[in-house]
Parts: structure tokens; sequence; C-alpha cells
């Protein structure tokens, strides 16, 4: 099983990458991790669209298409989604009939320095997904709060009820796929 990983972060050291390094540790035999790095996406504009996909939104598209499943990762900026995340879900929503994001499965989680855990931001990143059509997960959640405790100085979740969040998702995640699949 393929699953593609999007963090909502640019940040190289940011926490939510570590998350989907932690989710290829723990991925289960058989399940690969690889993830799509969002950096190139241009902002979403019709014009473009009609003009033809940019190549980073092909590329993109074609990941979400080769995935069984997609986990996302997402910090919450300003008690919300980040804005590279929605854009990224904005193209991948196009076209509205045939999304590469219909019937894909989806599992959440993130990671913030608040208390919160990204919970804005995940039900917000819920809405946009179910539009186009993605099945996304509603249990279980895996919300990090206080991530600069959760972390090591270089960036490795060390947390164990995290990593076994982590582990219940993919479970969930995998054991959905087959379910969706059949």
């Amino acid at each position: 099983m393929r699953l593609l990983g999007l963090a909502g972060s640019l940040r190289e050291g940011s926490y939510n990458r570590g998350l989907l390094r932690a989710t290829r540790e723990l991925a289960p035999g058989g399940v690969e991790l690889v993830e799509h790095d969002l950096r190139g996406l241009p902002f979403y504009d019709g014009d473009l669209e009609a003009a033809g996909d940019p190549d980073s939104v092909t590329a993109l598209k074609d990941a979400i298409r080769r995935a069984d499943a997609l986990v996302i990762a997402t910090p919450e900026y300003n008690r919300g989604i980040p804005g590279v995340l929605k854009n990224a879900i904005d193209w991948a929503s196009r076209p509205a009939l045939a999304s590469p994001l219909a019937g894909k499965p989806v599992a959440l989680m993130g990671a913030s320095t608040g208390l919160g855990g990204t919970a804005r931001a995940q039900q917000q990143l819920r809405d946009a997904l179910e539009f186009p059509g993605a099945i996304v997960l509603q249990q279980p959640e895996v919300l990090v709060s206080e991530a600069y405790l959760r972390f090591d100085e270089h960036g490795e979740l060390v947390d164990e009820q995290t990593r076994e969040e982590i582990a219940a998702l993919l479970a969930e995640l995998t054991g959905t796929r087959a379910l969706v699949a059949a």
C-alpha cells in the first residue's frame, strides 16, 4: 500500500514533517509513505487552470492518483489551516467532477506549540476535503499539543503516546483502504 504524505508546513524542521517521518517509521510491513513537497505550487488561479495545469500541479494530482491513501500533517496558523495546504487542496479538488481526491481515504494529524493541538485546522481540513469527495477518517485523532515537549533536538518524535496514536491512525487508515477497495 502506498501512502502519500503532505505536510502543511514548508519549514524543513517543522514538527509536522516530524510527524510524517514518524509515520513512515511506524508504517506496518507492506505500507510505504512517500512525501510530496508543496513548495512549488502556484496560488490557485482559474486562468492558469484554463490554460492547462502547471507542472507542479500535475505532479501533485498524479501523486494523489498513485497513492492508495493520504496522510496530512498540519500545523494550525491563526486558528486555521495553513494557506499552502488549502491551496494544494484547491488545486487537487479540480476538476470539480473528476478530482483525484474523490474516494481517496485521508488521515489527518497535526502538531502545534499551543494547547489546541491543531483541532481547528483539522476541522477545516475535513470540510475542505469532504467537498471533493475524499473519505476523511474521523477517529482516531492525533492532536499533538506542546509539540516542543514531544520531539527531541533533532526533530524526532520521542513521545510514546503520540507514537501509539499514529500507529492506531495508520491501522485505521489501512483497514479503511481495504474496505474501500472491496
